[in-house]
Order: structure tokens, then sequence, then C-alpha cells
């Protein structure tokens, strides 16, 4: 009986493992969709900035519940209630490229503009507003740009089990993996990444992005040494040397379209067999 028990917990486990492995993504959440970024070179409108905020003298930057103050009030039309975003143009301090044209493509698709948190009117005065911050992404500082709350429609999502590692060439628009929210060069399942192709290009709210690298190119996105496993002796050489195009791409990951601007979307990764690296190609499902 005790091996009986025995074994059917050891089928439980494995169950509920399968289960786990599977059910990796989630839907969007708030944090997703107001706190995810973006990669655009539309105009932003400027005028409306964080100013300072109480215990000014001591503190540099504010987080969820403090009090700030912006450079708007009832004159302007701002009235209790009204909610606000904060945004800051943010680049990367890091001088190195992590792949070749890195830097000349974020360049061309725009300014990385960081969400910072949320915010609430709480006290209107005549040319300028208190605000408490109701949700923190990271920190809030003096010239940030505010902008109301805009409505983010949360896109539908499949279920991780349609995801094909054996997929075809979709035939669609392709790009790259040009950054990870942070400027993060390494991204996994639900973790942020930007991708150079946008609403020019037919993107939209809710599409899939298929993420794909090329075997046969014997260049590694992760950091090792160059053609390593060419190198390493005595485990086998094929005869012939084979290239990109004659070798099978890897398909390792997959995800959604959370916003988009005129060459750049924000794409939420819901499943990733590996870890996915800026310089990994994408195509449109």
């Amino acid at each position: 009986m005790r091996a009986k028990l025995g074994i059917m917990g050891v089928m439980i486990l494995l169950a509920v493992t399968v289960a786990s492995a599977q059910d990796q993504s989630r839907a969007p959440i708030q944090n997703d969709m107001y706190c995810s970024g973006i990669v655009s070179d539309e105009a932003v409108p400027a005028d409306t900035i964080v100013i300072t905020g109480d215990f000014a003298n001591t503190l540099t930057t504010f987080g969820q519940g403090d009090y700030i103050y912006i450079n708007k009030g009832t004159t302007q039309g701002v009235k209790v209630g009204d909610e606000f975003i904060a945004i800051r143009a943010v680049k990367d301090d890091n001088k190195v490229q992590w792949f070749s044209w890195a830097d000349s493509i974020l360049h061309k698709i725009g300014t990385v503009w960081e969400d910072e948190g949320r915010m609430r009117v709480v006290v209107a005065q005549e040319n300028t507003s208190t605000a408490q911050i109701t949700h923190s992404c990271s920190y809030i500082q003096r010239g940030d740009i505010v902008l109301p709350v805009p409505n983010r429609a949360t896109p539908a999502m499949k279920p991780n089990e349609a995801f094909d590692r054996f997929a075809p060439a979709s035939g669609k628009p392709m790009a790259m993996v040009v950054s990870g929210k942070e400027f993060h060069i390494s991204m996994g399942t639900n973790d942020i990444a930007y991708v150079n192709l946008g609403t020019a290009q037919g993107v939209k709210i809710g599409d899939y992005f298929r993420v794909f690298r090329y075997s046969g190119t014997e260049t590694e996105l992760a950091y090792q040494g160059r053609r390593n496993a060419f190198k390493v002796y005595g485990f086998g050489a094929a005869p012939t040397k084979y290239k990109w195009d004659t070798v099978p791409r890897q398909v390792i990951g997959e995800g959604v379209v959370l916003r988009t601007a005129p060459n750049a979307s924000t794409v939420l990764l819901t499943f990733t067999l590996s870890e996915i690296y800026a310089g990994d190609y994408v195509e449109l499902e």
C-alpha cells in the first residue's frame, strides 16, 4: 500500500512539475501595461513636469506614497482626482555594443522612454498641483515629464501549448530584439523586449512575435570565446561547413505586443526555451 502511495505521489509531483513548466507565462498585468516603456521617434509634449516634492531638501527621488508637485494647476485645467503618468528619456550608460549595429538601430527607431510611475492629484492650486504617487515603476525625480494616464488595453493571450519550436518562417516582416527593458541584453519569460518593427510595418497591439536565431552563423550572443564549440578537441566534425541558410533555425520563444510606435514595439515575452539576447531575430507570426 505504501509503495502504491509512493508511486502515486511521484506521478502527482511529475504532473504538477510538467504543468508548471508549461504554464510559464501569465496574462499582462498593470505593471506590464504601465511600466514597460517604449522606443519611439514621436514627439512628446514636455510642458508638464515634476518640479519637486515633499521633504525636497533631503529627497532626490520620490516613490510610491510620496507627494510631488507639478507645474500645472486649476488655471491650466487640472483638478483633484486627475491621474498622470511620469516618463523619462533614458540612455544606456554602457558604451559597449552587445551586437553589431545595435547603437545605429536604436538611434534610428527613436528615443527610449521609461515609465516611472503614476500619480493622482490631491490638491489643485492656481498654477501648481500636489499629487500622490499611487504606483511606482522605478523612481520619480525632478524634471520628469508628466502626461495624462493613457488607456492601454490588455491584449488577449494564447496558451503556451500553441508554441511551435519547429515553426517554419512565416514570411511576414522580420526584425531583431534591439534591447530589453533597462537596456538588458539577456531576457526570459515575462521580461520586456524592444524590437524594431512598429505600426509603420503593420504591427498591432496583441500581435505575436516569434523569436529565433540561426545556428550556422557560428556566432553566439552569450559571452564566450569565439567559435568555442568548434575548437573543442575530440567532439566530432562535419565534413562540410554549413552556413546559416543551410541549417534549420532555432525557434527559442515568443511574445505579445503591448505597445507600438512608428518603428518599434514593446513585447512581453510569454514563453522562452532559453535566454533571449539582444541581437536575436524576430518575425511576426
